[in-house]
């Protein structure tokens, strides 16, 4: 292994442990009874891959380089397969770290290595854990090393090496590379289908955070109408929950019955202005809980399912609700989808990647929340500030630096390279997603097919999923926790993807899924794009009464 694997000249290695069958998976410290074991034989290989970033010693933006681990299950265990793991958020973790190692949100990369027989790997981009206060050098100047780290360089490097350690240690070469990962992790497999078509023979890009100068301000909007329309009151825990939950009763009706999510939220006009039901006494309702909302609340809330706008203004959902196939002319991005829950976008704090990337956009720390920090100055939250009227151009910053921020929006629809190379790419996305509106993502998916002869020829190698109800990642995305929407096992996606690439098989258009419930059973379907799930007959929580159109 040592005169087999010759890393180049910026590449460390770091640590390299064997575990053996059943034994605690664990760099330091004592086993417990929650310590995983090894279900069998494997190594890991902890690499760092400079040349880093200098700069002062306790400076966010100062690092050595780029951590990674790679774990090798046994020879013969190996499947000839390499099955590398996205990150989440900002990618950061403690891969350099001599007393730990890291787990991925897709899957824990030393379980593929040990159950699946696969090469697994996972990469901190350059950065430990934590905010995003390492993409501003100390003087306040962009850190142009860090961001290209961050959204491409990292997991070329992670896939390089990783392809290299695999040969010099089983003596061969893989037959197939493979990308899995979501969030962040999907945005990661789309820049290397983008960028470096020839790393992956097949991706799977889970709810993608591309469009990233965007969302991110988009995730803020709900934040900023709060400041300028609530005056800083964001709506109460119950009161999200009410007005959610009065979407889906509007709009959830299959077979004249309640299914608790919706089927297709873009097809959903619900305006909890004109609900009386819902507004307080106060404002002409009938409401008297502690949970109604008043009429400016209300129109708050139409305008974070809207999405932002350059004057705040959000028009009467029956003329327009946000969700067209093309952005309306005063709409800047989507929102999310009426009955989405609001938590993670309208509550006490913004989503911390939100408030981050106002202040680097802006090139002002003090934009950002109070965890960011700089030598110029820490964040005060100052993105509360901002107005209506400063959003457009807030975007435009962050469109106009793409050259120095590595090209981070992944928004780039040429897939040529990757399709010429037989690449195969599967996404999928909730249409209830309360995090990154998935209307962005169809946006995308719509873009590749018109710069690469139309959507047949694009389904020949990259199928778009939608799944009604389903989140950020596969969870119930709604207000109503009662809710069961259909969700997708990752173990089920990964095999989709694997036969396309080895046997040719290309994904169904229309895939049955469970329900995670097991009383009642349940199940639903996922359909390929631009098919949705349509009703027939027989009981609404049955996959065999759906078909999709």
């Amino acid at each position: 292994m040592k005169t087999a694997f010759r890393p180049d000249a910026n590449t460390r290695v770091l640590l390299v442990r064997a575990f053996k069958s059943g034994e605690a998976l664990l760099l330091s410290g004592t086993a417990t009874g929650s310590t995983p074991v090894a279900a069998s034989d494997m190594c890991l290989v902890k690499l760092l891959v400079g040349p880093g970033h200098a700069g002062p010693a306790d400076a966010p933006s100062t690092t050595q380089g780029i951590g990674i681990e790679v774990w090798l299950p046994s020879p013969s265990k190996w499947n000839r397969r390499i099955h590398l793991l996205g990150g989440a958020a900002m990618a950061g973790g403690p891969q350099t770290s001599l007393a730990s190692f890291a787990d991925a949100p897709t899957a824990s990369p030393w379980r593929v290595a040990g159950e699946e027989g696969a090469v697994a790997a996972t990469t901190d981009t350059g950065h430990p854990a934590g905010n995003s206060s390492f993409l501003m050098n100390p003087d306040g100047t962009i850190n142009t090393v860090g961001w290209n780290e961050f959204a491409e360089r990292g997991i070329h490097e992670m896939t390089v090496k990783a392809k290299a350690l695999a040969a010099a240690y089983f003596g061969s070469a893989a037959r197939y590379t493979y990308w899995h990962g979501g969030s962040t992790g999907g945005r990661q497999g789309l820049k290397q289908a983008q960028k470096y078509p020839e790393d992956f023979d097949g991706i799977i890009a889970t709810s993608p955070a591309i469009n990233w100068s965007r969302f991110t301000i988009g995730v803020l909007y709900p934040q900023l109408v709060v400041q300028r329309d609530l005056g800083g009151v964001p709506l109460t825990s119950g009161q999200s929950t009410a007005v959610s939950m009065a979407a889906l009763d509007a709009c959830d009706l299959v077979g004249g019955r309640h299914l608790g999510y919706l089927l297709d939220p873009s097809q959903c006009r619900y305006d909890p202005a004109k609900d009386k039901a819902l507004l307080c006494t106060s404002d002409g309702g009938s409401n008297a809980t502690a949970d109604c909302l008043t009429t400016v609340q209300a129109t708050a809330v139409n305008k974070m399912w809207y999405g932002p706008t350059a004057d705040g203004s959000v028009p009467d959902p029956a003329i327009d609700n946000g969700l067209g196939t093309t952005l309306s002319p005063n709409q800047l991005w989507w929102g999310l989808p009426r009955g989405a829950s609001l938590s993670l976008v309208a509550g006490q704090a913004p989503f911390f990647i939100a408030s981050d990337m106002t202040a680097l956009f802006l090139q002002d720390p003090s934009r950002a929340g109070p965890t960011f920090t700089n030598a110029t100055g820490n964040g005060a939250s100052r993105w509360k500030d901002l107005s209506y009227a400063q959003l457009p151009d807030v975007m435009a910053s962050g469109r106009a630096l793409q050259p120095q921020f590595s090209d981070i929006d992944t928004d780039n629809p040429d897939l040529s390279r990757f399709r010429a190379r037989g690449g195969k790419l599967i996404t999928v996305v909730g249409s209830s997603d309360q995090l990154i509106p998935h209307a962005g993502v169809v946006d995308y998916y719509r873009r590749v097919a018109a710069q690469m002869g139309g959507l047949d020829a694009v389904q020949a190698f990259y199928k778009l999923y939608l799944i009604p109800g389903m989140g950020h990642f596969p969870t119930n995305g709604t207000g109503n926790a009662q809710a069961n929407p259909p969700l997708y096992p990752e173990a089920l996606n990964y095999q989709a993807l694997t036969d396309w690439v080895e046997k040719g098989v290309a994904p169904p258009d229309q895939v049955v899924l469970n329900t995670p419930a097991t009383a009642p059973a349940a199940s639903g379907l996922m359909c390929a794009y631009p098919r949705m799930p349509a009703y027939g007959s027989g009981s609404i929580t049955d996959a065999a009464s759906y078909s999709c159109r």
